[in-house]
């Protein structure tokens, strides 16, 4: 096991933090539920009896009541209004503690825009329906249309086993996205377009909130398909409840400051070049923090978010995959891709660098690190 030279790990370890940043303005209400405060974000105008319903669903998710939660939802959208749940803020505490903020908006508009989407949360999220796929794979086009295509061949030549389909975000893209997708495929391919170029996680986000699989499979079009990859994916999933994220590459780490990569089996983080999430991991720890415009670490963040949870990450062996190089990190700068990629670290390291308590073997307390 090698490992990453530290002028590119040491930025390998920051993720989402002040997601609350983001929320809504509005009142906030606080109430006690087994001795922890759960914080509840309204909009303004919203009806007091849907205020309520909120306050009851936040308790049920508190408990972990998961179908009661469903039902106050439902209730919600019947009255013309959609929750967004957000993650806690807080670093510290496992899962059982607060299960974050809740807020509200009038309930959007389930057709596609004319234009493209303006933002992660322009369009209705999916992920509260019940499934109706194996699978939905979710990628994201800007640049690189030769990058594109070889995945999406590589697609053609070696269909996953299973239902499934493919959700594509053009991120404000320089090409033709759907010229390089051959047309065997074209029809479970689901185009989202945007009007401007998005942060990485917005654009990622858009895509896994119309995603109907009950495995969602985040993969850069900088890996290329050489065999039936959804057949592995699913068994691991079906053979172990626990597992909420896995994937074909991982790191580990001894003190959350630098990461290595991973050997087959439980890992600290999958990395996102292939990362297949549960459903239920996203409708229970969110997605992407929208503070990551930049990919690097992003999905450090997303992970540690899973495991606080309760969730294993683990890296699957022999998946049948290629990975090329991630051309959209090389086309920046050196100095540019490191400044992206440490004020990422940062973020992490804000949110999670205390949880020593997530890392699968830590180094003891005040150890000289290994060099």
């Amino acid at each position: 096991m090698n490992r990453r030279p530290v002028a590119r790990t040491s930025w390998r370890a920051m993720r989402r933090t002040d997601r609350s940043a983001a929320s809504p303005p509005g009142r906030r209400l606080e109430q006690v539920t087994g001795g922890k405060a759960r914080q509840v974000a309204d909009e303004p105008d919203a009806p007091r009896e849907v205020i309520e319903l909120l306050s009851q669903r936040s308790v049920a998710r508190a408990a972990r009541d998961w179908e009661t939660a469903d039902a106050l939802r439902d209730q919600i959208r019947e009255r013309g209004w959609e929750v967004n749940d957000r993650p806690p803020r807080s670093a510290h505490g496992p899962a059982g503690g607060s299960t974050g903020i809740s807020t509200l908006r009038p309930l959007l508009p389930a057709a596609a825009a004319d234009t493209g989407y303006a933002s992660a949360e322009t369009l209705e999220s999916l992920l509260d329906q019940q499934p109706t796929a194996d699978a939905t794979l979710h990628l994201v086009a800007e640049d690189h249309p030769s990058d594109l295509r070889r995945f999406a061949r590589g697609l053609a030549a070696h269909p996953p086993t299973g239902s499934w389909e493919l959700v594509a975000v053009a991120n404000a893209a320089s090409f033709d996205v759907t010229a390089e997708i051959p047309h065997p495929i074209r029809p479970r391919v689901t185009l989202l377009p945007t009007s401007h170029r998005l942060g990485w996680a917005d654009a990622v986000n858009l895509g896994m909130r119309r995603g109907r699989g009950a495995v969602a499979i985040l993969v850069d079009t900088s890996v290329e398909p050489t065999g039936d990859f959804l057949t592995p994916v699913r068994a691991a999933f079906e053979a172990d409840p626990r597992l909420g994220v896995a994937g074909a590459w991982g790191l580990t780490s001894d003190n959350g400051r630098q990461f290595e990569e991973a050997e087959p089996g439980e890992v600290d983080a999958v990395e996102a070049y292939f990362l297949a999430v549960r459903r239920e991991v996203l409708r229970d720890v969110g997605l992407f923090d929208p503070h990551f415009r930049f990919h690097r670490n992003a999905d450090l963040d997303f992970n540690f978010a899973a495991r606080a949870a309760g969730w294993r990450a683990v890296r699957l062996a022999d998946l049948p995959l290629v990975r090329h190089v991630h051309r959209g990190y090389h086309a920046l700068p050196a100095a540019e891709r490191d400044r992206l990629s440490k004020r990422n670290f940062y973020r992490f390291l804000k949110r999670w660098g205390d949880r020593r308590d997530l890392l699968l073997r830590p180094a003891a307390p005040h150890a000289p690190h290994r060099h």
